[in-house]
């Protein structure tokens, strides 16, 4: 059965980029209420520039709009807030930020937004049981595939694996992964899959979305998400998946701390390897890169197979990372503005236009049907994977690490031992320190 409620975790954003509509930020008083959102993902501050340019059109409420570097939200967070025109809305990741930034938050249970939530998905709570974050969006990660390239691997004589039905687990992965790097010159690629990006910033996919699955099912094993004793027990099993991905990758695994997420989609988009790894939201980015050559109807969704319990009945993982959270510290005025502009974006039919085909966010609501899916080809398997009572997802569990800093840590060993500086032991002893060092100090 799949399980959004507990499906609630972070991704990636580099260099403050702000860009405003309105030169007043989210001052009240008596300039008037305005808004001052304080932006998570760099891929989404074009859609929110015009969402905040029409809102004000039709309104007459400024609404300024600042967007984070990759890997810099809460540092750019924590600088704004200490300002005088501090943001007004912003983004918290699941328990963990809302531990960081609670006392900034002001409850919105008499919001639309809450009220509108579908029951099996779980707003962030005070102690007194008020609203403090809002889910917005669901998502899914897992290996993307072009299934053009895979279909020419099956059809080539000796092929070790001839369908997709047959891959359904590590061991099957391991051997469509390893002949196609085999057979990578007969298929015009560089390699199976593309490069792995590790370098500082960039390594959000393998220091939290690798990391999800493995530790899931350690949680399951203890019985507490936010347990401070750890073992990375599934270490073995990331390790097989990191390892195929390296070894089988379009570059030398010692250039992988070199590259950015953006060299990795765009040899997938290229046609120069035949899976990435990564979640629905790169569709955007790999129809956008100059020489794209995979097909809307032809990019695929594949489990993350590394050897975990039950790979065979489990699915791509399914959750949300964000929530919004209007800041208690702004006036009275700018918090009303706040709430009304988020009501706006997700109930009024103007704003749902933008959530659904701008955002393409695949909404939590109850006022959001089916048909109200975005698009485009991998929201629309995500949503099926929601609805498929067949087969399992993985909820965001990475939502519970510790901190940015403990991912960091966790993403600079990864990039040491791709490099062959750091023995894998190390790594794994590394996880295990940090995580307790920062779970009991918090």
């Amino acid at each position: 059965m799949n399980k959004i409620s507990r499906v609630l975790a972070t991704t990636a954003t580099a260099a403050l980029t702000a860009t405003s509509l309105v030169a007043c930020g989210g001052s009240g008083g008596e300039a008037g209420p305005s808004v001052y959102f304080l932006n998570f993902k760099p891929e989404q501050d074009a859609a929110y520039q015009q969402i905040a340019k029409e809102y004000t059109e039709e309104t007459g409420v400024p609404v300024k709009v600042v967007t984070a570097a990759s890997g810099k939200y809460e540092q750019t967070l924590r600088t704004e807030v200490s300002k005088s025109d501090a943001p007004t809305l912003f983004q918290m990741n699941g328990p963990t930020g809302f531990e960081t930034w609670k006392d900034y938050t002001a409850d919105l249970g008499d919001t639309q937004v809450a009220q509108q939530l579908n029951e099996d998905v779980t707003p962030l709570e005070g102690e007194d049981g008020t609203v403090r974050g809002v889910p917005f969006a669901v998502e899914g990660f897992g290996i993307l595939y072009n299934e053009e390239i895979l279909d020419q691997y099956f059809a080539l004589p000796g092929a070790a694996v001839t369908s997709v039905d047959e891959v359904t687990n590590f061991e099957s992965l391991k051997a469509l992964a390893e002949d196609m790097q085999a057979k990578k010159d007969e298929l015009g690629i560089d390699g199976a899959f593309a490069s792995t990006s590790l370098a500082s910033g960039e390594d959000w996919r393998w220091q939290t979305h690798l990391a999800n699955g493995p530790m899931h099912y350690e949680f399951e094993n203890v019985g507490d998400q936010n347990t401070a004793d750890v073992t990375f027990e599934y270490n073995e099993e990331f390790k097989n998946l990191f390892d195929l991905y390296l070894q089988n990758s379009t570059v030398q695994p010692s250039l992988a701390p070199s590259k950015a997420v953006s060299d990795s989609m765009a040899e997938f988009a290229q046609g120069k390897a035949a899976m990435v790894q990564n979640g629905n939201w790169a569709w955007s980015q790999i129809a956008e890169v100059n020489g794209n050559v995979v097909k809307e109807d032809k990019i695929k969704f594949m489990p993350m197979y590394m050897g975990l319990p039950n790979e065979e009945t489990t699915g791509i993982n399914v959750g949300t990372e964000n929530y919004f959270a209007v800041n208690s510290q702004a006036s009275e005025e700018d918090q009303q503005a706040s709430k009304d502009f988020l009501d706006w974006l997700f109930t009024s039919d103007a704003g749902k236009e933008h959530v659904i085909n701008d955002l393409g966010f695949i909404a939590p609501f109850k006022n959001y049907g089916p048909e109200d899916t975005p698009a485009d080809p991998l929201a629309k398997q995500v949503q099926a994977a929601i609805a498929n009572t067949e087969v399992s997802t993985i909820p965001w569990d990475f939502q519970y690490f510790p901190s940015q800093q403990f991912k960091d840590l966790f993403g600079g060993n990864l990039a040491q031992y791709a490099s062959g500086n750091m023995e894998w032991s190390d790594v794994v002893a590394k996880f295990v320190e940090d995580w307790k060092a920062e779970k009991r100090t918090s």
